[in-house]
This record gives C-alpha cells, structure tokens and sequence, in this order.
C-alpha cells in the first residue's frame, strides 16, 4: 500500500487490538488505504513526514480519519491528539480515541484537547467487531470531512 494514499491512520499499540480491528475493517471493505502506526512517535512522523518517513510521504494526502489509542509507550494518545489538533496542518483531520479508559479525567481531556469521538472498546470480540464496523462506516463513508475537499497542505 502506498504511504501517500491513506485514508485511515491507526495509531495502536496492542498487536491483538490491531489486528481485529483492520480484520474487521477489511471484512467490510474498508482497509484498503490503511497504516497502522505502533506507536504515538511513529504516528506524529508519518502524519508530518518526519524520522523515517521524511521525504517518502506526499503530505498533501492527508488520512481521512485517525483512530488513535491513548495508552501507547514513546508519546502517548493524549500528546499525539494534543499535536494533531494544535497543529493548523492537521487540526481539521477528525480523530476518533479508540481506547480502553473509561476514565473520566481521559475522556474530558481527549474531548477538550479536540477529539472527535471517544469509544471504549468493547471486551468481547463481537462487540468489538461490531464497533469497529459501524466506524468505519460512519467516518469512512458518511460523513464528509474537509480531507476529501482537497486535501490540507503540510
């Protein structure tokens, strides 16, 4: 998959999490531009084509969406979120926390911090399967973000 065309950016540390979720996301045809990022550090390099990614990304192919989890080593969900969203380059690129905090003090903070939906990941994989096909379908096909109307300049 080219790294200039990506319309998802998962951000996830957890190989199991990852894996059913871009299992989830293939079965329902929606991972065909995805790259997942393992950490937070790896996902602000991609996003503004530092560290290994300098010079191999287009930034002007921004993803249409990011699912970001907040308990990550190296930087974690909250500060990749925080960078994002103060970032003029980014800030328009919906972000969805797909974590496993119910934690009040984490939920306002991703809110304030811009964060675009917080889900909590179901424990059952039904659940979670079900959670992540009703995602994808929302945030890759209905709704219109400012990504797909030309993309933003980084």
């Amino acid at each position: 998959m080219s790294q200039n065309r990506v319309d998802l950016l998962l951000v996830e540390d957890n190989a199991h999490d990852a894996e059913l979720t871009i299992r989830q996301l293939r079965k329902n045809n929606m991972a065909n531009s995805l790259y997942h990022a393992k950490d937070g550090e790896e996902a602000l390099e991609f996003l503004f084509g530092t560290g290994k990614f300098a010079g191999q990304r287009d930034l002007m192919q921004s993803p249409k969406i990011i699912l970001l989890d907040i308990q990550m080593p190296k930087v974690n969900g909250i500060e990749v979120l925080q960078r994002i969203k103060s970032d003029p380059r980014t800030q328009t690129i919906p972000v969805v926390i797909l974590t496993s905090s119910k934690e009040d003090p984490d939920i306002q903070k991703c809110y304030s911090l811009g964060a675009n939906s917080y889900i909590v990941k179901p424990v059952n994989f039904e659940s979670f399967a079900e959670s992540i096909k009703n995602l994808g379908f929302y945030w890759l096909l209905l709704n219109q973000s400012p990504v797909e109307n030309g993309g933003q300049e980084l």
